[in-house]
């Protein structure tokens, strides 16, 4: 049998439990209110969507619909003209992706861990010395000498993620992440046994950050992913390094161009139909093409960014 005192904090417990509860009716306007945020996120994209596969004549005339008026595939159909071309820009895009996220990861964590930690002697002055990049840069002159004078990197593929392969803000990020998230005990304990700093780091630290880690890895692939201006930069004189971002932007570029002097100059036939080029809707179309990989991608994060971090760690 329960005694007195403890059937009176089961009751206490009980009571503070009921009391913190949400009423129903709050509960169904926080529901209502989450609806609508959905949505509001949801709708611009079925809006892109749709529009991609609606006629060019109907969607200059009655606007961008969810629902096609005319359901037209011919965006897309001028966007896959490019044969190879898109396939092979879709590889480099996600080479670059991948390796400079890892890169970036990499790079990241390995400088965000020293500043951590209390006896490194030269943590303030890394950090000041990070955020004076973050603030001042060095122009875009210098920074494309050093790219291609210095390093070489102008018609490689190291041109779209070398350049981006450390992010100072990624790295104050992660220096927050791990002081707040893993106590300094821990690592402090795994010292006394005679762990090595990289085997803290990699044992300890690592495992411990997935969600961190994680985190700006998922907003560093948007970036690389993204690109067009190092590809633009260094890469437009060669065809067979360019990523997707900027193929895109050259497929576009020429349909308006082919279409504003088609239509200033009356011809109707430049190449069969120049005038009917679905500049509009292609618009729509590339931005199906370069955000879909990045929508199938973004659920495996998201369990990340909501998953416990350092629970159990410390015991006592």
């Amino acid at each position: 049998m329960l005694s007195k005192s403890n059937l009176n904090l089961r009751t206490k417990h009980k009571k503070n439990f009921l009391n913190n509860q949400i009423s129903e009716p709050t509960n169904i306007i926080l529901h209502v209110i989450f609806l609508l945020g959905v949505l509001v996120c949801v709708y611009p994209t079925l809006v892109i969507i749709g529009s991609s596969f609606t006629d060019e004549a109907m969607l200059k005339q009655f606007g961008y619909n969810v629902i096609p008026r005319i359901f037209s595939t011919r965006a897309y159909t001028y966007v896959a003209t490019t044969g190879m071309t898109i396939v092979r820009a879709y590889g480099v895009t996600i080479f670059a992706t991948v390796v400079g996220t890892l890169l970036n990861i990499i790079f990241t964590s390995m400088f965000a861990y020293p500043l951590t930690r209390p006896e490194f002697p030269w943590r303030r002055q890394f950090s000041i010395f990070i955020y004076i990049t973050m603030v001042f840069g060095g122009g875009l002159i210098p920074w494309y000498i050093l790219c291609t004078q210095i390093l070489h990197l102008n018609n490689t593929l190291w041109a779209l993620f070398i350049p981006s392969m450390f992010s100072g803000w990624n790295a104050f990020v992660m220096r927050t992440f791990i002081q707040r998230n893993i106590p300094n005990e821990l690592i402090e304990s795994a010292r006394i046994d005679g762990s090595s700093e990289w085997n803290t780091y990699l044992k300890i630290v690592v495992p411990l950050s997935k969600a961190g880690l994680a985190t700006i890895g998922f907003f560093t692939a948007l970036v690389f992913w993204n690109d067009w201006y190092n590809c633009l930069l260094f890469n437009s004189a060669a065809p067979k390094l360019q990523n997707l971002g900027f193929l895109l932007y050259q497929i576009l570029m020429q349909a308006q161009y082919l279409a504003t002097i088609s239509s200033q100059q009356g011809m109707q036939a430049i190449g069969g139909s120049a005038a009917q080029i679905p500049t509009t809707s292609m618009q729509m179309a590339m931005c199906v093409l370069a955000v879909g990989p990045i929508i199938l991608v973004y659920p495996y994060f998201q369990r990340f960014f909501v998953k416990g971090l350092v629970i159990g760690a410390i015991k006592g």
